[in-house]
């Protein structure tokens, strides 16, 4: 909602200033199908040159969270928490049937409690892998860990290759703007024996090709890039709590610290209190019992 209410504001401002100050839309809404052909068109060509097909697919479909936001909610961490506690718990007491639950995740009783965290395959592969790994028994838990940072530095690159895309695009609208700007001058030059005020209204026109690059470069493509990183940014911290507890785990702590030491590498604005996570643990262990 809010980045819906960004771009109105965007529209009145702008559009609002120049008709206040005495702007006429005409010479604006005269050149607009010609010069946002050129300068979107050659954006767009850019874009599918500058990419590959996987990246265009994810940079179309991330658009959506520049609306939506962070997928993971403060309930959400508070669920992860849950489940790597019960996770933990059943692998210290029974590592033979915490292994079935890491095997099917789809038809385990502990990942199902949590639909929103089962639907998310780096989410369960990441829990799966590590906790498979603790398995192992590792002489060296840094071993884990490193492997983790690397895993999870990649997958974070490829997560920011839509707001890389998009950064590159609102990079290059200002110079397309300039040249839809350069053809509009070469077409008034071609007509330089007409009189004045019809050549005002074709450099108007050629001048609008330059407004619409720096418009849309900063108005919009950029902010969608800037807004999407944060997204992703903010996404980060759901994998990297995953890590801090199983890493914590590797290290054999008890469970509670575990999940404590998780806790306290949320987000703030995400964290759940100790007492509700206490009471939601509480919960949990009855209806286990």
């Amino acid at each position: 909602m809010i980045g819906l209410i960004g771009i109105v504001i965007v529209f009145i401002m702008v559009f609002g200033g120049y008709l206040a100050a005495g702007g006429k839309l005409g010479i604006i809404v005269a050149a607009l199908p010609f010069e946002m052909m050129i300068i979107a068109g050659a954006a767009v060509g850019a874009f599918l040159i500058s990419n590959d097909a996987t990246t265009v697919k994810h940079t179309l479909k991330d658009i959506g969270k520049v609306f939506r936001g962070p997928r993971w909610k403060p309930e959400d961490y508070r669920d992860l928490l849950c489940l790597l506690f019960s996770l933990i718990r059943l692998a210290r007491q029974n590592p033979v049937a915490a292994e079935e639950h890491i095997e099917n995740p789809s038809e385990s009783s502990i990942f199902t409690r949590y639909p929103r965290i089962l639907a998310d395959a780096e989410a369960v592969a990441l829990i799966g892998d590590t906790l498979r790994a603790a398995s192992m028994n590792y002489d060296d838990p840094h071993q884990v860990e490193e492997v983790l940072d690397k895993r999870m530095e990649a997958q974070h690159h490829h997560a920011l290759q839509s707001s890389h895309a998009l950064q590159t695009m609102a990079d290059g609208l200002p110079a397309l703007g300039i040249v839809a700007a350069v053809l509009g001058v070469i077409k008034t030059m071609a007509s330089i024996d007409q009189p004045p005020e019809i050549l005002g209204k074709m450099i108007g026109g050629a001048l609008v090709g330059t407004f619409l690059g720096v418009f849309l470069a900063y108005g919009f493509v950029g902010p969608f890039s800037n807004k999407l990183r944060e997204v992703v940014e903010e996404d980060a911290h759901f994998y990297r709590l995953i890590r801090e507890v199983l890493v914590a785990n590797l290290h054999n702590h008890a469970a509670n610290i575990c999940i404590e030491v998780g806790r306290q590498n949320t987000p703030g604005h995400n964290r759940p209190s100790f007492d509700d996570l206490d009471e939601a643990l509480r919960a949990l262990r009855q209806e286990v019992a």
